[in-house]
This record gives structure tokens, C-alpha cells and sequence, in this order.
């Protein structure tokens, strides 16, 4: 029995390339974003998919809400699926954080930095891979959509490929981007990477 997993990067939104957003409230999908996210829905919505997954965060929920609504299903909103808490880094642009030594740490040994006063990107790896396992548990033969966030979906996809975190910065995750799991066995297989479909 295989479950397929559509991890799906929230869609675009004023703060991307810019700052890091981290779990900041209130920062929704711009116009760009949202018709994203339309047609999104309207790609995923020829598969078979038995649920569909958020972020609490604003602009994942914005990017599954037009998914879920396509495929006539209730959205359920996971904490485990929420971005990595990046603590006191959260709301301070790239620009800003580019001469702290640990924020230079972070994204050269990503597998063992913590954010300051947040988590290490292990701990969310691990959230988020107890939730895929749970819920193919629940859903045999048939999809999922998970929308989340850029380096949560880089996490787990690291992970089947034998990637160490250090790595993640070896391949892009794009907004609006879908990425395909299959579980099978209690083994994750990759089978897509930043499928991005056009405007």
C-alpha cells in the first residue's frame, strides 16, 4: 500500500527573497500569490488526494484553502507542518542577519545549529516526518496535500535522497512548487522535486 505525499511551498508573498518571515503573523499571498495558488488548485485537483494539510501560518493556509475547496475537502490545519521556529532571527531581513556569525553557522551546518531561542532544523524534520507517518497509517492508496514552507519540505525531502541537512542548500524549493512523496512499506521514495507550474 502507498500513500502519496504532495508537499506543496506556500505561494508568493511582499516579504519573499527579502526577510526572513519565519512563523511572523499576519504576512498573507500578495496578488501574484493568489493566483498561484488558483492554479495550483487547479493542477492538483485531477489527482486523487483523500486530505489536504496546512501550515497555521497565514500564507500557507491562503495557498491550501483554494486547493481544498477544488477537491471538495475540509482543510485541516497541522502544527506539525508550521515553518521552523527561527526565534529572535524571525521578522529580520536577510540583509540584517547577514554578518551574525550564527545565522552564517545555520546555513553551513544546518544539521546541528539552533536558531536562537528556537529550534534546530532536526527537531522540525522530525515533526513533520511524524506527521507523514501518521497519517499514511490512515490513507492507503490514495495522495495528501501538505502545504508548508521551503526549508520544511527541503528537510524531508533530504532525508529518502540520504542527504545530510548540511546539504539543503543543493537543490531549490520554489513558491508554489510541488515536490512528491511516496510512502510505501514505512520507506519514503522520492519521486518529484520543485514541480513549478507556470502562470
Amino acid at each position: 500500500m502507498t500513500t502519496r505525499f504532495f508537499l506543496v511551498r506556500h505561494a508568493a508573498h511582499d516579504q519573499l527573497g527579502r526577510v526572513l518571515t519565519g512563523r511572523s503573523p499576519g504576512v498573507g499571498l500578495n496578488a501574484a500569490g493568489q493566483r498561484q495558488a488558483e492554479i495550483l488548485a487547479a493542477h492538483l485537483s485531477v489527482q486523487r488526494i483523500a486530505a489536504v494539510q496546512t501550515s497555521p501560518l497565514d500564507r500557507a493556509r491562503q495557498t491550501a484553502e483554494p486547493i481544498a475547496r477544488r477537491l471538495g475537502l475540509r482543510l485541516q490545519v497541522s502544527e506539525a507542518l508550521n515553518e521552523i521556529d527561527f526565534g529572535l532571527w524571525s521578522g529580520r531581513s536577510f540583509e540584517d542577519l547577514s554578518p551574525d556569525p550564527l545565522w552564517r553557522l545555520w546555513n553551513t551546518e544546518r544539521a546541528t545549529t539552533r536558531a536562537p531561542g528556537g529550534e534546530t532544523m532536526e527537531e522540525a524534520r522530525i515533526r513533520f516526518v511524524s506527521a507523514i507517518d501518521a497519517l499514511a497509517a490512515r490513507h492507503h492508496d490514495t495522495g495528501v496535500v501538505l502545504v508548508s514552507h521551503c526549508d520544511m519540505i527541503k528537510a524531508v525531502l533530504a532525508r529518502p535522497l540520504g542527504l545530510s541537512l548540511d546539504r539543503i542548500h543543493d537543490f531549490e524549493i520554489q513558491p508554489a512548487s510541488v515536490s512528491v512523496l511516496d510512502m510505501r512499506n514505512g520507506q519514503l521514495r522520492t519521486v518529484a522535486i520543485d514541480g513549478v507550474f507556470p502562470e
